[in-house]
């Protein structure tokens, strides 16, 4: 999910979190556990990538979805970021 999570970043979420358009979310998909942006469209729920040369994801709706990320955390404070 670069840039906003480059590798070896820590992310927080929380399982009962707001769900919101553009929130960042972990979310079960296909057996596997992922970190998509959420993207609704009335009653559709899609997971997309930042890199648009993944696919974008349908989901059945917020039973997939495990937490929504709430803070990023890196080495330095520059890293830091919160999404609440």
């Amino acid at each position: 999910m670069a840039p906003e999570f480059p590798d070896g970043c820590v992310i927080v979420s929380e399982p009962v979190g707001r769900l919101q358009n553009g929130s960042f979310v972990i979310a079960e998909h296909g057996g596997e556990v992922i970190l998509r942006q959420l993207d609704r469209d009335n009653d559709r729920w899609y997971l997309k990538e930042l890199n648009a040369s993944y696919p974008v994801l349908e989901i059945t709706g917020p039973q997939d979805i495990m937490g929504v990320v709430i803070q990023r955390a890196g080495h330095k404070r520059a890293d830091r970021k919160s999404y609440l």
